[in-house]
């Protein structure tokens, strides 16, 4: 140093200043291993490189973030605030999914999940003030922590110069083009990323950060103006063999015509114009033998909480079983956990995957809703209500639920139903049919829809009402406390069913209502800190260890009717889904719809089956796909897989997500049928 002016190196300033580039890289790759390992169990996946060079990339935003300022005492407190800040998203998805199995997206924490967390507080302080939740804290916040009692005293002589600065930068560039080329080159790497983008796989392969970076810049693209995909439709053999004279025909089967609608499918533009011409390109299905068998007969449709097939048993539960195996069986069920409760709920309501997460069903109030079954059969005169026996607010149903076609509105706790049913929790789903089935057994025909709480979570006596009155009717199981107390809770649903069926026949009308009950998602609380691979109570629950989505969204639909009891059974063992319910009681029920504005099919039909999630994993009649490992299985090794057919179904697929996202934001039946 020579008057006061710098003329010579300082070695030590310099490492600091370059080691202080490293921290918020490395701090990114840890908060994002933590939360691998913590939500999935393992850190090492295909995308694990893809991640850990997001993570670097981000970190060097850090870096230049917090080096803005120039005092050195100023970098180090902003460091401390924004390691601290980064660990709050993390700690939040945590304790989502522990409590839902689910990464809360942005519309779905707008849409709702207030209401879900406010709702179970106590779940949530459960979780928190427990020995996981001590360590995740503290592991989310050790970066914090660590800088906060190292940091000063490591990196006192460190500086963030211009040339420390544009290193970050360029390490910056580097890292995200480096791992976008790495994407783009890699077919299930992009379909992840890109063209089968959703934000719970965007965040298992990616990362935390990723998922949230990807869900903004879908949010604020808005939807895509671009057409569907072109759909290749298989082409049926030729018969080649000369036709034999005198050779006995069969009689050619009974042509019933097609469930398709005189729809004015060539006007509008933009998304309204790519709807019309995605209906037009598909093939209505045929109606049947069965279309019509309900004509007239009332509808009790049931969203039944947590509901699963394993609930029901021939001692346990026979009225559920009777329901099961004297109605319509479906022995391929499914139901796509995509955005909890009110996920669930749409889809069996609407018949759509809830694209828009737990804002999917929200947005619906301010829509057209012509297709639900309560608009069907209210404009053939039937009187309709919908009720549910927990808040009438929750998850905004005063505004949704009034909105369902139904003629007398929708009742829940606060607005009517508080008349029948105890504040407790959770709340009687036998008192609410106790309450309300005086109210409209006498105004035939009928179309009810309830939406159910008490199988809800926890499954505890403490912590359950239904788990604590059940609980002698159990207690003797070969099964855990755990899994006893969530069959306990359901048999609030078996008395319900048994006190509903009783009062029909009573009445004399159990031949003339159909009972229609789907699951809203698999019993998710049941393990309070699981993931695929490690659901050791579902597992229990289920019989095998549950370690894909299709494994734990499989279910039971029931639907029953009187006038079935004594006919031959009814048995569909084709993969079915929630989006199957609406289509196939439309075609059943008679009513005028069209089956091409359905991603969903009359299970009666023509149609072929095919389930498919918010993952984009899907299951047909030859076997199933596993969109996280771009892997298909056949449903028999020896099963001929015609040419492209998985890229074709995957093409299927993109294509009926994408009506379902489209037909939501558009309020496409609007465009169709308000005149």
């Amino acid at each position: 140093m020579k008057g006061g002016k710098y003329l010579a190196p300082q070695p030590k300033r310099e490492i600091s200043s370059y080691l202080l580039i490293l921290v918020f890289p490395l701090a990114m790759v840890y908060f994002e291993s933590v939360f691998r390992i913590a939500t999935a169990g393992n850190l090492f996946s295909w995308s694990t490189f893809n991640m850990v060079l997001f993570s670097l990339a981000y970190g060097m935003v850090g870096y230049l973030l917090v080096t803005l300022f120039k005092k050195p005492k100023a970098t180090y407190i902003t460091t401390i605030v924004l390691l601290a800040l980064t660990a709050v998203p993390y700690l939040v998805q945590y304790f989502v999914y522990r409590q839902f199995k689910v990464f809360y997206d942005i519309n779905t924490i707008t849409g709702g999940a207030a209401d879900a967390v406010g709702g179970f507080t106590h779940e949530i302080r459960r979780l928190l003030i427990s020995w996981d939740g001590f360590l995740k804290l503290f592991l989310f916040f050790l970066p914090a922590i660590l800088w906060a009692v190292f940091g000063r005293k490591l990196f006192k002589d460190a500086k963030a110069g211009l040339l420390t600065r544009v290193i970050a930068a360029a390490a910056l560039l580097l890292l995200y083009g480096l791992n976008l080329l790495l994407i783009y080159n890699n077919d299930m790497a992009l379909s992840v990323y890109k063209k089968e983008y959703n934000y719970q796989s965007a965040v298992e392969s990616y990362g935390l950060i990723s998922g949230i970076r990807l869900d903004i810049q879908n949010l604020a693209k808005g939807d895509s103006q671009e057409g569907f995909e072109q759909e290749e439709v298989p082409t049926e053999p030729v018969d080649t063999e000369p036709t034999v004279p005198n050779e006995d025909v069969p009689e050619p089967p009974k042509e019933y015509g097609y469930n398709q609608m005189d729809l004015n499918l060539t006007g509008g533009s933009g998304n309204i114009k790519n709807l019309n011409e995605y209906v037009l390109s598909q093939t209505a299905s045929k109606k049947n033998e069965y279309t019509g068998m309900f004509k007239g007969k009332n509808l009790i449709l049931i969203t039944a909480e947590a509901f699963t097939a394993e609930v029901i048993d021939p001692v346990l539960t026979p009225t559920l079983y009777r329901m099961a195996t004297k109605g319509i069986q479906f022995t391929d069920y499914y139901q796509p956990a995509s955005a909890g409760t009110t996920g669930g709920e749409y889809q069996n309501v609407f018949g759509m995957l809830p694209t828009s997460g737990g804002a999917s069903f929200k947005k619906t109030a301010n829509n057209y809703n012509y297709m639900t079954m309560g608009s069907q059969l209210d404009r053939l005169g039937y009187y309709g209500k919908a009720y549910h026996n927990n808040s009438y607010t929750y998850y905004s149903r005063h505004k949704t639920h009034i909105k369902l076609g139904y003629s007398d509105g929708y009742m829940g706790f606060g607005n009517g139903m508080e008349k029948f049913v105890k504040n407790q929790w959770p709340e009687s789903d036998l008192e609410m049919f106790q309450g309300t089935l005086p109210t409209y057994i006498d105004k035939q025909p009928f179309n009810i829809y309830y939406m159910t709480v008490s199988g809800h979570s926890a499954y505890t006596r403490s912590g359950n009402r239904m788990t604590s009155k059940h609980w002698d009717r159990v207690e003797s199981l070969p099964y855990s406390k755990q899994v006893r107390g969530y069959l306990a809770a359901n048999l609030e649903l078996e008395d319900s069913m048994t006190y509903l069926i009783t009062e029909l026949e009573k009445k004399g009308i159990a031949d003339d209502t159909v009972i229609c009950i789907s699951t809203d998602h698999f019993p998710y609380g049941l393990d309070n800190d699981g993931f695929l691979g490690n659901l050791p109570y579902l597992s229990e629950l289920y019989g095998y260890d549950v370690k894909d989505y299709m494994q734990r969204d499989h279910s039971r639909l029931i639907l029953w009717c009187g006038s079935l009891e004594d006919q031959e059974p009814i048995i569909v063992d084709e993969p079915t889904f929630s989006l199957d319910i609406l289509p196939t009681l439309s075609n059943l029920f008679g009513t005028e719809f069209d089956s091409r504005l359905f991603p969903g099919r009359d299970v009666f039909s023509d149609a072929p089956a095919l389930v498919f999630n918010t993952n984009y994993d899907w299951k047909t009649e030859l076997g199933t796909y596993y969109s996280s490992k771009g892997k298909f299985v056949p449903v028999d090794e020896n099963v001929e897989i015609p040419e492209d057919y998985v890229s074709t179904m995957k093409k299927i697929v993109r294509n009926k997500y994408k009506y379902c996202s489209l037909a939501l934001n558009n309020d496409y039946f609007r465009y169709l049928f308000k005149k």
